[in-house]
């Protein structure tokens, strides 16, 4: 009686910086914080800023640091990546 064996290949995986920035996780989130960011201006000036005679840098910057928070939150979220 022969025994058959298959043989195991095995891919090596992307380590390092950049392995991490190759990685589709990594576009995902990238592009999540830069709609997110876009987002988060568009709500500021359709919100405030049109009213607004001069526009605060500070102000924006918020606006769009939160927006490209709610970006990175939503793309990393574990129901984002179906482990809820």
């Amino acid at each position: 009686m022969k025994i058959e064996t298959k043989k195991l290949e095995l891919k090596q995986e992307n380590k390092g910086l950049p392995g991490i920035f190759k990685s589709k996780q990594f576009r995902k989130t990238v592009i999540g914080i830069i709609i997110g960011a876009v987002a988060g201006f568009a709500f500021f000036y359709l919100t405030e800023g049109m009213y607004m005679d001069s526009l605060s840098g500070t102000d924006i910057l918020q606006s769009v640091m939160l927006g490209g928070l709610f970006g990175l939150f939503v793309t990393n979220s574990p129901c984002a990546r179906n482990k809820c």
